[in-house]
This record gives C-alpha cells, sequence and structure tokens, in this order.
C-alpha cells in the first residue's frame, strides 16, 4: 500500500509539473506572438505593391509581393546619410556614457564622502522626470555652447539623460565585487585607477554591456531632442528621416514600413552580440554579498 501510494503521489506530482510547464510554454508562445505579430504586419506592409498599401487584407505575404519600397527607400531618400549619423551619436553616446556613468558609480561604490546618499537620490529623482521636461533646458544649454546642429550637441545632449540609470546599475554590480581584490593590487604597487582599471572594469563586463546597451536603444530611439537640435537635413537621425516621408496629404506607406525594419537590424545585431553578458548582468548586482 505504501508503495502503491507513493508511485500515485509521484504520479500526481509529475502531472502537475507538466501542466505548469505547459502553461508556462504556451504564455510564452502568446508572448512572442503578441510581439512578433506587429512586425510581420509591418513586413506585409513593406511587400505590397503600391496599388494595394491601403489594401485590408492580413495575409503576412501580399499578392504580388515586391521589394520596390525597399529599392526606393535607398534610391529616393537619404536613408543611409540617416542610418550613418545615428550609428555615429548612438555609438558615441553610448561609449561616453559607459565610461562617464563607470567612475561615477566606481566612486559612489568605493569611497564616502559627504552627500553620496543624497547625490544617489538625486539621481534616482531625476529619472522620474517627463522627457518633455528636460527639452528646454537641453536647447540652452546646446545653443549657449554653440553647439546646435553638431554631432557633438547630440552626445552631450543623449549622454546627460542616460547616465543617472547608467550609474544605479554599475553601482549596484560594483557593490558585489569583493574590495580584497582592489586591495591586493593597491599592495602589489598598483594605483586606485589602476586597480579600478585593471581589477574592476574586467569583472564588470556584464554590467558595462547592459549599460551600453540601455545608452545605444536610448539614443538609437529618441526623437524629441534630436528634433530640437538638428536642422540639417544631412545631419537628420532616423527617426528624423522617416517622419519626412509622412506628408500633410501623402504618406508613403511601403517605404516608411521598409525603412521600419531596416533601422531595426543595427539594434538586433547589438543585442545579439552582448546577450552572453546580458543574462549574468540582470542576475547579479541584485543581491550583494
Amino acid at each position: 500500500m505504501t508503495e502503491r501510494r507513493s508511485a500515485a503521489i509521484l504520479k500526481a506530482h509529475r502531472r502537475r509539473q507538466a501542466l505548469k510547464t505547459a502553461l508556462v510554454h504556451g504564455a510564452l508562445i502568446l508572448a512572442c506572438a503578441v510581439c512578433v505579430y506587429p512586425l510581420l504586419r509591418i513586413l506585409a506592409v513593406s511587400l505590397r505593391p503600391g496599388d494595394r498599401i491601403i489594401s485590408t487584407d492580413l495575409s503576412l505575404i501580399p499578392q504580388g509581393a515586391t521589394w520596390v519600397s525597399y529599392a526606393r527607400v535607398f534610391a529616393e531618400t537619404n536613408f543611409l546619410f540617416w542610418l550613418w549619423n545615428s550609428l555615429v551619436i548612438t555609438v558615441a553616446t553610448s561609449l561616453v556614457g559607459v565610461a562617464l556613468a563607470s567612475t561615477a558609480a566606481y566612486a559612489f561604490s568605493r569611497f564616502k564622502f559627504p552627500g553620496q546618499k543624497l547625490g544617489l537620490s538625486f539621481l534616482l529623482g531625476t529619472q522620474m522626470l517627463p522627457a518633455g521636461m528636460l527639452i528646454l533646458p537641453l536647447f540652452l544649454m546646446i545653443m549657449r555652447l554653440k553647439l546646435m546642429n553638431t554631432y557633438l550637441g547630440m552626445v552631450i545632449a543623449y549622454s546627460v539623460s542616460s547616465l543617472p540609470f547608467s550609474i544605479w546599475i554599475l553601482k549596484g554590480y560594483f557593490d558585489t565585487i569583493p574590495r580584497s581584490l582592489e586591495e591586493a593590487a593597491l599592495v602589489d604597487g598598483t594605483s586606485i585607477f589602476g586597480a579600478f582599471y585593471r581589477i574592476v572594469l574586467p569583472l564588470s563586463t556584464p554590467a558595462l554591456a547592459i549599460a551600453f546597451l540601455f545608452n545605444f536603444t536610448q539614443a538609437w530611439n529618441e526623437y524629441l531632442v534630436a528634433r530640437v537640435i538638428l536642422t540639417d537635413s544631412f545631419k537628420y537621425t532616423w527617426t528624423l528621416g522617416l517622419f519626412d516621408l509622412q506628408g500633410q496629404y501623402l504618406t508613403q506607406w511601403g517605404m516608411f514600413a521598409a525603412a521600419s525594419l531596416l533601422v531595426t537590424i543595427p539594434v538586433m545585431a547589438v543585442f545579439l552580440y552582448s546577450s552572453k553578458w546580458l543574462l549574468t548582468g540582470m542576475t547579479l548586482g541584485g543581491v550583494k554579498g
């Protein structure tokens, strides 16, 4: 009787586990479908012939599918200029943001100074401000620096808005790195900066990858600040360039959809390349010790 009861309990437990697994997998499949379907609809619009752009057909591969919209994006617009401008500004912003955030986070993590907790709280408070409230002060700052319509002005504006969150991410991760490693390096004769550069940074690759990706996506998708600072069409980022396809009386929906898919390629490439560090970075740094 005992063996039969144990077998029945084990069988019931396996059934519950199988049911839980099925529910989790079903939820994940549903979430993936919800996320992927809009992208498939955009792909369908980009492949439609010009006379069927406004069609209500829901087929993913439309009848008479063509790559004409993609060819027109390259031939009739400054898409490559927009993409190049976005890449230059975004990569520069990400590198500057990670460099400044890592040094600031290290100071908050390792040193005790007046106003340390207040400074961290202030950085957190800045993330609660709506992005629209920062446009005017950013515009005045960039204008006084005479950096309007320049790459440097855009990098400064984007770095200002992305630094606080990056500092918090890196500070939490630096707290998990034992101080004894740096103390051993100091005993061996290196400087504080040497210990930071040779010990802390190599151990913080996952957190640095997360900060870099955060800065990259923030700068890559930004529109409002770019609209205020950039006026030269040859310096437009892709977010500004795409809206040039939307006129008052006519919108090039096929080209708009094609360009929207093309601009996702750099972000996907960066995400896939850094994914090997992202999982570690997400699981560490949240708990000190």
